[in-house]
């Protein structure tokens, strides 16, 4: 399967509307819950819409996860951008229909190219919950390593604890 990383925009919000919709229960197994707001149409244009503005500030960069065709297999973020030090921490997440084929591990590795070409990133920090054994694999395989003094340590998002394992890698 070819994987394509093309960079959010406003004409991709029916499509990841649906997506993230459809993928929703999949993906609460996993992350926590973005919460009902975001997949109420009207609520998400809005939400989208700020994201994009972030996107414009350099704040973030949003892709999506594509097929040749155009499907959206899937999202791949930078978010936290720091210009002063070009840290930033990366997110992303594949629905359900596409996971177990190499569209995480060949996105990021498409990603890295990017950041390369781009030099403006120097270092991404990761994190993924100890059973994500996937998304471990998938970062891991991509050149990150895992942060031995932040290993294991407990995150409280939205009222409930998750156990992360945190990683890092350096471009420069």
């Amino acid at each position: 399967m070819t994987v394509i990383l093309k960079r959010l925009s406003i004409a991709d919000a029916e499509d990841l509307y649906q997506f993230e919709s459809e993928n929703r229960a999949f993906f609460e197994k996993s992350v926590p819950s973005r919460g009902d707001d975001y997949y109420d149409y009207n609520k998400f244009i809005i939400i989208l819409d700020s994201l994009l503005e972030e996107q414009d500030n350099g704040v973030c960069n949003f892709y999506l996860i594509k097929n040749e065709i155009g499907t959206i297999l899937g999202r791949m973020n930078i978010v936290d951008i720091d210009p002063s030090n070009g840290h930033g921490n990366l997110g992303y997440r594949v629905g359900y229909s596409y996971t177990g084929k190499g569209v995480a591990s060949q996105a990021l590795k498409l990603l890295k190219e990017m950041i390369i070409q781009e030099n403006s990133i120097k270092l991404l920090s990761a994190k993924t919950t100890v059973d994500n054994i996937g998304s471990q694999k998938v970062l891991e395989k991509n050149g990150f390593k895992v942060d031995n003094q932040s290993k294991g340590l407990n995150e409280k998002i939205k009222d409930q604890y998750h156990e992360f394992i945190y990683y890092y890698r350096s471009f420069n």
